[in-house]
This record gives structure tokens, C-alpha cells and sequence, in this order.
């Protein structure tokens, strides 16, 4: 029976399962992965969602509303982490989630909000959770304050650019205070800041304006035009304390700071401080017209 409906569709998988068998051999990396799925499955249900189906070591799963799928997402990153201590492992998962329109056929679900969860899915690392930011619109309040803004993008078969969103988990809420030192005298939390700039623009990096982005595409904060340059290159980015620059491209990132140190980065992220260039699939210098420039 074929049945219209709205659902939040969710892919969680376990992120580097080929090095996990590498690492800790074949029996004991099917258990354990085995396990996690399991527990994924588990989570699923608790929260009112449902198992469509497995595959490997990843878990499609759909729940009535996004808070639903939010509030599974969040447990099942802690419940991972947790239990991969038990584990002995270093055992990350990611997910990815969609709120939207599905067909309902055959204990399966069929669509493009399908297809969105599962690209939703692939942008994720390790620990993350990325969704849309049409399903964070849907979201109760106190779950939309838990997010972050990553970028506005182009996706393969959508004519319009989707918003990517992570949402963010297991941050401590509160300072600890240590040595029974009165809060009045603990050292406020400084806010990095970084100046960021192509050409003639910029865009002061901070907690506020936590995101810039770079790459040939119209949506991108920095739009740089080279055929070195992906449709959207990479990123720097405010998180939790720190400033990282993160490549998603085809041809890599160069970094070049103050001193004059080289750093090549692709599809991975790389702290970074000071001063500097970067550029976008090919190494540049400061006098460069295709260097965007960084400054803290």
C-alpha cells in the first residue's frame, strides 16, 4: 500500500568502520559494530522512529517530527561515546537527518526528502550531526538553540541553494570552577576574533558571525573565481573556542602563515591562528589576487 506522509528521515552510520576492521581485526570489529547498530536501532525506537532497514554499518530510520530525530540524534552521539570507552575503541558515528514529504511503500520510504537525509549524511564527520535548515525551522526553540550554521550550498537535483546546519552536542553548559575559587574571580571566557578578506571585502570570524566561506559558487561568502576553485571550496569557521579552516574540495587548500610555513589541507580541517593566506587548489603569496588573507 502506497501512503503520502510527512516524516523526519534519518542515516546514521559509523564513521571509519574500514580502519576500525584494520585496526582491532575482524571478530571484534563486527561485534562491536554489530552492537552499535543495535543500540542505534534501539535509540530509534525510544524516541517513537522507526528501523526501515540496515545496510552495513548504517541505519535508515524515520520519527513523526524533527524534534523527534533531533533528540535520537543527540542521544544516540552520546550513548556512542559512551559506550565506545566500554568498547576500548575510538568508534565515532554520523548522522544526518531531513524533515519533509516521503512516500510510504512496502515498509519502505521513497523521495527526495530521501535523497536530502541521505546527502545530509554524507556531509557529516565523525560526531556530527548535520541537518537542513528547512527542518530547523520546524525544530521546537529550545532544540534550535543547540545549532550552527555551517553554509548555504547548491545540491546535486535541488534548483534552489539548501542551508547545512549542525547541531551541535555534549558541550559543557558551565565553567568549572576549580580549587573553591569564587566565580567572581575566575577569568572571563575571551571570544576569539579573526578578520577575514578577499580583495576589497571582509568579514569579521566570531561567535556571532561564526562562518565564511570560499569557492566559485554565487552563495559563497567569498566568491573566488579560478578553475583551481570548487563550487564550494572550503570554510573558516568559529567552534568552541577555537578558529579551524575546513576543505571539502577537489583539489585541496594551502595555508601559509606569518612565518612562512606551508600547510596542505583536504578534506580535513586545520586550526588556525595568526596571520596567513590561503589559497584554493593552488599555493599562493600575499600579493596573490587570488589569496584570501586571515588576521587575528
Amino acid at each position: 500500500m502506497r501512503e503520502n506522509a510527512k516524516l523526519a528521515i534519518m542515516f546514521a552510520d559509523i564513521a571509519g568502520s574500514t580502519k576500525l576492521y584494520e585496526t582491532i581485526g575482524d571478530a571484534k570489529a563486527r561485534e562491536i559494530t554489530s552492537r552499535c547498530i543495535e543500540l542505534l536501532g534501539g535509540i530509534t525506537k525510544s524516541h517513537g522512529g522507526q528501523v526501515v532497514k540496515t545496510i552495513g554499518d548504517e541505519v535508515m530510520c524515520t520519527f513523526p517530527s524533527a524534534d523527534a530525530a533531533a533528540e535520537a540524534s543527540v542521544q544516540m552521539q552520546e550513548d556512542v561515546a559512551a559506550q565506545a570507552i566500554r568498547w576500548g575503541t575510538a568508534l565515532k558515528i554520523r548522522v544526518g537527518f531531513h524533515f519533509g514529504d516521503v512516500i510510504k511503500e512496502n515498509n519502505d520510504v521513497f523521495g527526495d526528502a530521501v535523497n536530502l537525509a541521505a546527502r545530509m549524511a554524507a556531509q557529516a564527520k565523525g560526531d556530527q550531526i548535520i541537518t537542513t535548515g528547512d527542518t530547523l525551522e520546524v525544530m521546537s526553540p529550545h532544540l534550535r538553540m543547540d545549532s550552527r550554521m555551517l553554509i548555504t550550498t547548491t545540491v546535486k537535483g535541488k534548483s534552489k541553494p539548501i542551508q547545512i546546519v549542525e547541531l551541535t552536542w555534549g558541550e559543557e553548559e558551565e565553567l568549572t570552577v576549580m580549587g573553591g575559587l569564587s566565580p567572581a574571580i575566575v577569568a572571563p571566557k575571551t571570544t576569539p576574533s579573526m578578520v577575514v578578506s578577499f580583495n576589497d571585502e571582509k568579514v569579521i570570524l566570531s561567535e556571532t558571525q561564526s562562518v565564511v566561506s570560499f569557492g566559485r559558487g554565487s552563495t559563497n561568502t567569498f566568491v573566488v573565481p579560478d578553475n583551481m576553485s570548487s563550487r564550494v571550496h572550503s570554510r573558516v569557521e568559529y567552534r568552541r573556542g577555537k578558529i579551524y579552516l575546513v576543505d571539502q574540495s577537489t583539489n585541496g587548500t594551502y595555508v601559509m602563515n606569518a612565518k612562512g610555513q606551508q600547510t596542505f589541507v583536504h578534506r580535513d580541517e586545520l586550526p588556525i591562528e595568526g596571520s596567513g593566506v590561503i589559497g584554493l587548489g593552488r599555493i599562493v603569496t600575499p600579493d596573490d589576487p587570488l589569496a584570501v588573507h586571515y588576521k587575528q
